[in-house]
């Protein structure tokens, strides 16, 4: 029952006892005075009952009306904007560590000590005009070493047109297409950059024209840049020779990639310098990726990569690494790397070899989805003068170079 129905039909009994305890009680010994009270009560009785349903009817009508009222009730309109289609993503690497470094066994520079260093913190804005078009901007925080200085880059700036899956065109400083999908496969860069990135033998974005696509549900995947070659750090009025063209196509096969790539050009040389040669490079990779257990190598081999502008002296550069990675509980995994590079300089005698060896083994920790944190144990020695990520030129192609590192290195992203 209705609280209203409750409430009018206990006020119909209270006005109902109130005349009938009222009766005199000397006159309740005559019968017919019982009678017409009686009387007198059931046609109160009737009429209260006639008042309920009218009053009944009235709160059924009005809460029918109520019910209409909210049914018509025009929703506040949705506040939209261009914020609807844009997102923002963030990833910085970091560490914690120590570094023993010598030249010609005399431990010396200021590589050497223990600091906290952000390698890198990149900031991305995606924005998508329609299922076609769209653009990104990420920004690069890295520390300069030739101005002394931590500096903020303009990673990527790129317009994208994607007709399809198969056909996406982007304009502007873009991924490359072979170290950015070698971190994918490696999948620990935030510890140490891929083999060709490592060694300086490529560049990871470009400002220039990319085109790229998957086929076969994916199966089939390429990449194609034609850019200035000098890197994403060096834009506007700065001219090359170019342009360079790099390009990779892979296959992936459940598990199973492999795939091949190639460079050619004036590596970024600017225009107006005298060119004497072009930088080509050759890559391959071949690996299995599964979410728990990862294993996979890859091989380079170039030439020329430091002697573009050089008259009389040109350089074979060729390396391969293998890497491997077991997720052997729900957050806890381990993993090690090792890679083997040489070089020679011809001029035009073949020059010494100048080997580089690199390896590194780590246990990491992955406590929520969005950080990653591994006990990282790193060591490289080379004999040469060239430089790579970890370690400076050497005076002389005789310079013998040992580096240790171990620290606590993190991911952060979102």
């Amino acid at each position: 029952m209705k609280v209203s129905t409750m409430l009018l039909t206990g006020a119909a009994l209270a006005a109902l006892i109130v005349p009938v305890s009222a009766v005199p009680a000397a006159a309740s010994s005559s019968a017919s005075s019982t009678a017409v009270s009686l009387d007198q009560a059931n046609q109160r009785i009737g009429e209260l009952d006639q008042r309920v349903d009218a009053l009944e009817a009235e709160l059924q009508s009005a809460e029918q009306r109520q019910a209409a009222d909210r049914a018509n009730m025009v929703a506040p309109p949705t506040v939209t904007g261009w914020w609807d289609n844009t997102s923002i993503s963030g990833r910085m690497y970091f560490d914690f560590s120590n570094i023993d470094l010598d030249v010609n066994h005399v431990r010396t520079g200021t590589t050497n000590g223990t600091a906290f260093d952000v390698k890198r913190f990149y900031i991305g804005i995606d924005h998508k005009f329609d299922d076609t078009w769209s653009a990104n901007v990420t920004t690069d925080f890295t520390y300069d070493s030739t101005t002394g200085v931590n500096q903020v880059f303009i990673k990527k700036a790129y317009l994208q047109a994607k007709v399809n899956d198969a056909l996406v065109f982007k304009l502007g400083s873009a991924d490359m297409p072979w170290i950015p999908f070698m971190e994918d496969v490696y999948g620990f860069r935030y510890v140490e950059n891929t083999l060709t990135d490592r060694l300086k033998d490529g560049n990871s974005a470009d400002w220039g024209a990319h085109v790229s696509g998957k086929l076969y549900d994916g199966m089939l995947n390429y990449a194609l840049s034609v850019v200035n070659g000098a890197g994403y750090k060096k834009a506007n009025i700065f001219r090359t020779n170019g342009p360079d063209v790099e390009g990779r196509v892979n296959l992936n096969l459940g598990n199973f990639i492999v795939g091949v790539g190639g460079y050619d050009g004036k590596f970024g040389q600017q225009f107006g310098t005298a060119l004497h040669h072009s930088y080509t490079r050759l890559d391959a990779v071949a690996a299995y990726v599964a979410p728990t257990f990862r294993i996979g190598g890859e091989f380079f081999d170039g030439n020329n990569v430091s002697s573009v502008t050089s008259a009389t002296q040109t350089d074979h550069e060729s390396g391969a690494g293998g890497f491997a990675s077991w997720n052997f509980l729900p957050q806890w995994s381990i993993f090690g790397r090792y890679d083997w590079a040489t070089k020679r300089l011809h001029t035009p005698a073949i020059g010494p070899s100048m080997p580089n060896d690199y390896y590194n083994v780590g246990l990491e920790w992955n406590p929520i989805k969005i950080v990653d944190i591994s006990l990282v144990y790193k060591h490289e020695n080379e004999r040469g003068n060239y430089a790579d990520s970890n370690i400076a030129a050497g005076a002389a192609t005789t310079t013998l170079t040992n580096y240790n590192e171990v620290g606590v290195f993190t991911q952060l992203r979102w």
